[in-house]
């Protein structure tokens, strides 16, 4: 058993793989996640398994691959070791200057598809050894993604964040109106809470941000006439642009009109409202890495130039 350990021949490429197959659930979910072959991963677990002379999966045909118990302990060993190998490379990142390496970026679903490409592709020009990967999450998918480490950092509002998160704070967004073209405050430039009171409203139905647009009807006591609730921003705007009632938004789209071509108008939303703060949440730890340090600066210095946030 001793001569056996010793000859062990573990690459980290096989643990990534493991790692991926476990948090799936399944090879062909691990190699959507990290565009290689199916063959490869399935090899690259099976010499694990010889090399350890352990069962790391139970597999089920119709239901994919369960970790066995051995399995999730392995699980969790083989993620200590990739994290302390990226400490590594963040400690030879500070020792050369060298903005590289692995960045995964977060980012709120209501605006993901307005800001993060043309951020991402910003960055990625100006730090061309940065390999950059996105996320798109509700609200509390983010602080899942921040806490398990599937995430670096993410972009979003200042919405219920947690003490063992950091925010930095970068634009604040008030809120305003969307109504189709034909709705009867369509050639209002402002309203207020209360004029929206005999209106159907179009919800956007995200946790926490839900919580938020309710919020502003509560503080006036009015209670909004809620006629349809939708989880995407794209369908939200389709609604209303044909006629099913406004909705409120924080980040405006660059083009007035809706995903099917129909028309929408904004107007502002007059009153004292909290306005929502876009930023960058993160764990404390990640303040240590040289890339995260410089893709915050980056995102600091350009994200309000990248949108027309306020007209």
């Amino acid at each position: 058993m001793w001569g056996h350990s010793m000859s062990l021949r573990v690459t980290l490429r096989q643990l990534e793989y493991f790692v991926a197959v476990g948090e799936s659930g399944s090879v062909a979910g691990a190699a959507e996640k990290l565009n290689v072959s199916s063959p490869s991963i399935s090899s690259a677990i099976g010499q694990l398994e010889f090399s350890f002379g352990i069962q790391l999966f139970i597999r089920r045909h119709a239901h994919g691959l369960s970790l066995t118990q051995g399995g999730m302990r392995f699980l969790d060993g083989a993620r200590e070791i990739l994290a302390r190998v990226r400490l590594l490379s963040e400690v030879s990142n500070e020792i050369t200057g060298s903005v590289r390496g692995p960045l995964n970026v977060g980012c709120l679903l209501t605006f993901a598809q307005i800001i993060l490409p043309r951020l991402r592709r910003g960055f990625v020009d100006a730090y061309p050894e940065v390999v950059f990967h996105q996320f798109e999450h509700d609200q509390q998918g983010l602080f899942d993604a921040l806490r398990g480490a599937k995430t670096d950092i993410a972009l979003t509002y200042d919405l219920n964040i947690p003490s063992d998160l950091d925010f930095i704070p970068i634009v604040d967004l008030p809120p305003f109106v969307l109504v189709g073209e034909a709705h009867p405050l369509a050639d209002r430039k402002s309203v207020s809470v209360p004029d929206l009171a005999d209106y159907p409203m179009v919800l956007l139905d995200l946790p926490m941000s839900s919580n938020y647009f309710l919020s502003l009807f509560s503080d006036h006591n009015v209670t909004p006439v809620i006629a349809e609730r939708t989880r995407d921003i794209a369908v939200m705007k389709s609604l209303v642009a044909n006629g099913f009632g406004y909705s409120l938004a924080n980040v405006r789209p660059l083009s007035d009109l809706a995903p099917d071509g129909s028309k929408l108008k904004f107007i502002s939303l007059a009153g004292n409202l909290r306005a929502l703060r876009l930023g960058l949440l993160m764990s404390e730890a990640a303040k240590n890495s040289l890339t995260i340090r410089t893709f915050v600066e980056y995102a600091e210095k350009n994200i309000a130039h990248l949108h027309p946030f306020e007209e």
